[in-house]
């Protein structure tokens, strides 16, 4: 920063301030009297809190906020242009097309955080000039800092992230779809199973980063760096194991779906272990009870209303897949991936197979973070080993001892009734 940026003096905010501040801008929002937009720009709130409140569209440019506890708290289209959030914590907050360029987020946590279309890129710092009263743009650029910065499970679809610096971070499960991460310094971050289908990889260094499971589909990787970067398990366009266009897929569906209208008296069942089957793009509201596909790729199909029953599928990679009202009573998934799976309305109750007899969904050690399992039937599920991670769950059936061995960091939603 020059000399003028740097005669420039923050104004340090006590807590009372804050809540203060925070409450008529909640009440601005409502519409009721004695409101007012919350503008933090270049105050000093180092250390206080503003966990769970509501600051849409609020001012926090060129703020010093670190070691702030802003966990859960909406701040959706505000101003954070310039800030320091060293060491902040964001868990859980809603950021969706905040202004971060020339944040610094270095250390801070935005584990869960919903960044979508947030612009993170590099920006010139504006400063009043007190002689003759004009904009003075400072000119040097601040490049967007997130070293060692925990975002992990955070929403970062079609965000601006160009030019950041983020050596070191953790994305961990991030969604990062359509991102722009042009020229992005990405030294030995951790990427392993971050979706970034579309996005923008020109340029940017992952040199020593970790990737692993990660989705590159239709990514762009001209000119990047991956010096010692590990690309182990990763998802791009090139079919993996068989691509079931060399399969004549049409009719083994039809003997399928036959084979199960018949009670197995005509056609046959179908096999498609190992298969990438992301080419078929929908096989929405077919019968393939009892299917077999084991270890085959699904990645972001239309499956909506698909039946299922019995299938068995363990270890397939069916990440993303819209699964809404699906029938997936009985059905084999153990170690089966659903990173980011709609599963809204699905029924994965036991299977009746007999008097007195159940056949329970199994989904044990299965991947299920940021799955949305709203409204879904979930009674009898086996999941122990399983990952719930970030999982929404509103409305949802289920006993929650079938939690009892599960990892669910950040669960959202109530369940509707247990059993």
């Amino acid at each position: 920063m020059n000399a003028t940026a740097g005669e420039k003096r923050y104004t340090k905010l006590t807590q009372v301030q804050v809540d203060q501040i925070c409450m008529k801008h909640e009440r601005f929002w409502a519409a009721r009297p004695g409101g007012a937009r919350a503008v933090f720009a270049w105050t000093d709130l180092s250390g206080l809190s503003l966990r769970g409140r509501v600051l849409m569209d609020a001012d926090f440019t060129a703020a010093i906020l670190t070691d702030c506890d802003m966990a859960g708290a909406v701040l959706d289209k505000s101003n954070l242009f310039c800030a320091d959030l060293q060491l902040a914590n964001l868990t859980g907050a809603s950021m969706k097309r905040v202004d971060l360029r020339g944040a610094c987020l270095r250390g801070a946590n935005l584990s869960g955080c919903d960044l979508f279309e947030a612009d993170l890129r590099e920006g010139a710092l504006a400063l009043p000039d007190k002689q003759t009263g004009l904009s003075y743009v400072e000119i040097s650029m601040r490049t967007a800092e997130a070293t060692y910065a925990n975002l992990r499970g955070a929403n970062l679809e079609r965000s601006k992230l160009s030019g950041i610096q983020a050596m070191k971070a953790d994305f961990t499960d991030a969604v990062m779809k359509q991102c722009k991460l042009v020229r992005a310094n990405l030294k030995q971050a951790i990427m392993n199973n971050v979706d970034l289908a579309g996005a923008d990889l020109s340029g940017a260094d992952l040199s020593g980063a970790s990737l692993k499971d990660a989705v590159l589909i239709k990514a762009k990787t001209d000119q990047w760096r991956t010096h010692q970067a590990d690309l182990s398990g990763v998802l791009t366009d090139k079919p993996v194991g068989t691509d079931v266009k060399q399969l004549p897929y049409g009719e083994m569906l039809h003997d399928h779906a036959k084979w199960v209208d018949t009670l197995g008296k005509a056609g046959k069942p179908s096999t498609f272990d190992n298969a990438d089957l992301r080419s078929l793009g929908s096989i929405r509201g077919l019968n393939l009870t009892a299917l077999s596909a084991k270890g085959a790729v699904f990645y972001g199909l239309d499956m909506r209303g698909v039946q299922l029953q019995g299938a068995h599928l363990e270890e397939a990679d069916m990440r993303n897949c819209d699964l809404r009202g699906a029938d997936l009573r009985g059905v084999r998934m153990q170690r089966v991936r659903l990173d980011g799976a709609n599963l809204e309305g699905a029924n994965l109750g036991a299977l009746v197979i007999g008097p007195d007899r159940l056949m329970p969904a199994d989904l044990r050690e299965a991947k299920l973070r940021n799955v949305n399992f709203a409204a879904a039937d979930l009674k009898h599920v086996k999941l122990d080993g399983a990952d719930l991670s970030r999982a929404n769950l509103e409305n949802a059936s289920m006993n929650l001892a079938q939690l009892e061995h599960v990892t669910c960091v950040g669960l959202r939603g109530q369940l509707a009734s247990t059993f």
